[in-house]
């Protein structure tokens, strides 16, 4: 039996955006994702979900939060994930510190957006072996870093998902134009950034171009990080027994089998 793993809908391709921490620039950015069909994750901080603060950027520019009014609204259609409380570098912090941070920001993100929340982006990047699992005991089922594959390869541990680039990758162009043209299987291009860099940068136009080559694939599942974490969750438990797939997640799953396309449940 020749099976080729495929994303919902038959489609070979995946797509997916992360940006960090509720700044007010993300209202232009999610207006650019809704024009062009696009889904991604908003990593927040609820502790720091106000317009009343913010910090000076090293350019001289004034970042502002988004106060919690704003937020909900603004990321309909999209996914929020934990971003922690206040936004510290977890490795430094005592276990219980650890556990409220995550917990905090979860419960009240799964309150103001009335939806389980899965997924968490590690501020500045840095974790530990212990943050990790102490993650994962919130119910967290995945982890984006600030690593880079540049590629398009699935995550061999959730928990550690290393994205395809950031944003600013100068071989961003390039990347884009090869992942119209690749046929790996469940080729993943998966990009992150903070959207006030766009403003810091002056260059909007890095994103106006990377959604007018990637939007609109007839082969291109465009989807938020949760989305494409539980389809890969799911994936992983299939298996074959005595020649018949078995599929015991629940989640109707992609392949094409021999040649021909097949959705297993």
């Amino acid at each position: 039996m020749e099976l080729f793993c495929l994303y919902p809908g038959g489609k070979r391709k995946a797509f997916t955006l992360s940006y960090d921490d509720g700044v007010r620039q993300d209202a232009r950015l999610v207006q650019l994702f809704n024009e062009r069909g696009i889904k991604a994750t908003f990593n927040l901080n609820l502790g720091k979900q106000s317009r009343l603060t913010g910090w000076t950027h090293e350019s001289g520019l004034e970042i502002r939060y988004l106060d919690k009014d704003e937020i909900v609204p603004l990321y309909a259609g999209h996914e929020v994930a934990v971003h922690t409380y206040t936004h510290p570098h977890l490795e430094t912090l005592t276990k219980a510190e650890i556990i409220k941070e995550l917990r905090d920001d979860k419960l009240e993100l799964e309150r103001l957006f009335g939806a389980l929340v899965i997924g968490l982006a590690y501020p500045y990047g840095s974790y530990d072996r212990r943050v990790v699992e102490l993650a994962k005991a919130e119910g967290l089922q995945y982890a984006r870093t600030t690593k880079h594959a540049y590629d398009f390869s699935t995550p061999e541990e959730l928990m550690e998902w290393e994205f395809s680039c950031h944003h600013g990758y100068e071989g961003l162009p390039s990347l884009a134009r090869e992942f119209l043209g690749t046929e790996q299987e469940l080729a993943l291009f998966s990009v992150w950034g903070h959207s006030y860099e766009f403003d810091t940068d002056q260059n909007w136009q890095v994103m106006e171009a990377l959604l007018g080559t990637v939007a609109g694939k007839g082969d291109t599942w465009y989807a938020t990080n949760g989305q494409i974490a539980r389809y890969l969750l799911a994936m992983q438990r299939l298996s074959v027994r005595e020649g018949q797939l078995v599929n015991p997640s629940g989640q109707p799953l992609w392949l094409e089998v021999d040649g021909q396309v097949r959705v297993v449940s």
